[in-house]
């Protein structure tokens, strides 16, 4: 998708922006004396019905997805809720499987750059684990809509199928660290890797379901509290 700004017919070779509303003929200059005439009517309809940008597309677009489900938005859903053509939504991206791809990616990258912080990488494994825990908390947080996306897809679709290879990677990255802690003595030896991976971070989807920002837990909160119910436990310490 491109910088530019999406509208829904009508161009603005100045400014950029494809601009809502189909243009009126000009208005012509008199040549008799008086005032210049005011703004064209296309000009009052820019004004007062600015286009979309990139952000705001993928943003929309998100929300319909989330809303009616993938499979049941077609691009003219899409339009609607912008408010636009759906000749100005080609303009800027091939279909609604890109607006996914980008959206899904969005999530899986967030993710992914909590495994590569040095938290992650290094240290006592046990430390590590709870960092990307926590990590992943807070991209969830930061990316709700996406990663909302991203746990509803169901790998009908080529990008679907890439995102759920990529979820896989991840899964199999914290199973990992489960392992190694086993291994070191530091997580119990009875506890199986893929499985406690799946738990740890089943608890980190459900969020999805019902957090909400604004609520009176910040993410730093959030993040504390799904840490210490993992890593700690419920019983009171002794």
């Amino acid at each position: 998708m491109t910088s530019d700004t999406v509208g829904d017919q009508g161009g603005d070779a100045h400014s950029g922006t494809v601009s809502a509303g189909v243009d009126s003929p000009s208005v012509s200059r008199s040549t008799a004396s008086g005032p210049p005439p005011g703004p064209s009517v296309s000009a009052r309809r820019r004004a007062g019905r600015p286009g979309h940008d990139a952000d705001s597309v993928l943003r929309t677009a998100v929300r319909v997805f989330n809303e009616r489900g993938y499979d049941g938005t077609s691009m003219e859903d899409l339009a609607r809720a912008l408010g636009v053509t759906k000749s100005a939504i080609y303009h800027h991206v091939s279909g609604k499987s890109e607006l996914l791809r980008q959206s899904l990616d969005r999530a899986l990258d967030a993710l992914f750059a909590v495994t590569r912080e040095p938290e992650a990488t290094g240290g006592p494994v046990l430390g590590r684990l709870e960092h990307v825990l926590r990590g992943s908390v807070l991209a969830l947080v930061e990316e709700l809509p996406h990663v909302t996306l991203l746990l509803r897809v169901r790998g009908n679709t080529a990008v679907e199928r890439r995102a759920l290879e990529r979820r896989r990677e991840f899964d199999r990255f914290v199973a990992d660290l489960v392992r190694e802690g086993v291994a070191e003595g530091a997580i119990r030896p009875d506890v199986d890797p893929d499985v406690a991976g799946r738990l740890l971070f089943g608890m980190v989807n459900s969020l999805v379901e019902w957090y909400r920002p604004g609520g009176g837990l910040d993410a730093e909160g959030l993040a504390a509290q799904v840490a210490a119910v993992a890593f700690e436990g419920l019983r009171t310490p002794h």
